[in-house]
């Protein structure tokens, strides 16, 4: 076997071990779901009526807002997995497993690939529950089956870019309550984005932000694609993002694993 091969295998045993995790503690990907649910709730039925009516549409309202609203609550879900990652990688970091695998015939880099792809499998797992409240309370999707899948792509890119990203903040980390602390902006940056009001309604220098950060154009690609909006420039930044975000976690994250002693 080469040793692509080797790490490939290394990675897959890694992931079974996540994922086993991930049966034990259905609870964790519930969370997944469960704060952008709350949001979508509460900003629907509270807010949708008011906030909807600027959108113009049939109804004016709730059920425009809803569809509006939809794709960047499901980029939020994706933030919001980011600190459960960096936990998972931090205990892992404290609880001396990680200097039993540093022992072990084991590829460096396949206890992080497992923890990231064990991330984004529960991820879409979340996001499949979101989707799901969302179509109850109003979202209509008019998407096709292209779209769907270049939407479903995208979000699972996504995913594996900040959840890269979370794994570096948990190694960087020399503790698991921090490790909760620092994916924070994370959690942030996509109620300063295009989620939930238009950039353009905001204040010149928050609007300015909100256009050039990265989770705008994630979720302007993702709303073009699931409701018809134009997208133009927006899927190639979006990309472009993902792949910064990726690098720059992946380098981070390898880097920290070899300097940082587990304990």
């Amino acid at each position: 076997m080469t040793t692509l091969s080797y790490t490939v295998a290394d990675s897959a045993t890694m992931l079974r071990r996540n994922l086993k995790h991930a049966l034990r503690y259905p609870s964790l990907t519930l969370i997944v779901a469960g704060m952008p649910i709350v949001f979508l709730l509460l900003f629907v039925y509270v807010f949708g009526g008011t906030l909807g009516a600027g959108l113009g549409g049939v109804s004016g309202g709730r059920a425009e807002y809803a569809e509006y609203l939809a794709p960047g609550l499901l980029v939020l879900a994706i933030a919001s997995a980011a600190q459960g990652t960096a936990i998972s990688i931090a205990m892992d970091m404290t609880e001396g497993i990680i200097t039993r695998f540093r022992t072990m015939s084991i590829a460096r880099a396949a206890v992080l690939a497992g923890h990231v792809v064990g991330a984004v499998i529960q991820t879409m797992i979340g996001l499949a529950l979101v989707v799901g409240v969302a179509l109850l309370v109003g979202f209509r999707p008019d998407a096709g089956l292209v779209e769907w899948l270049a939407a479903l792509g995208l979000l699972a890119l996504v995913s594996l870019a900040l959840s890269w990203l979370s794994v570096a903040m948990g190694l960087a980390t020399k503790s698991v309550e921090a490790a909760s602390n620092l994916p924070m902006p994370l959690l942030l940056l996509p109620f300063l984005s295009s989620g939930f009001v238009p950039t353009e309604s905001m204040p010149a220098g928050l609007s300015w932000f909100a256009e050039h950060q990265p989770f705008t154009p994630m979720i302007e690609t993702l709303r073009g694609l699931l409701t018809g909006t134009p997208i133009g420039s927006a899927g190639a930044v979006a990309v472009a993002w993902c792949a910064v975000l990726a690098v720059t976690g992946y380098a981070w994250a390898l880097r920290t694993y070899d300097r940082r002693p587990a304990r």
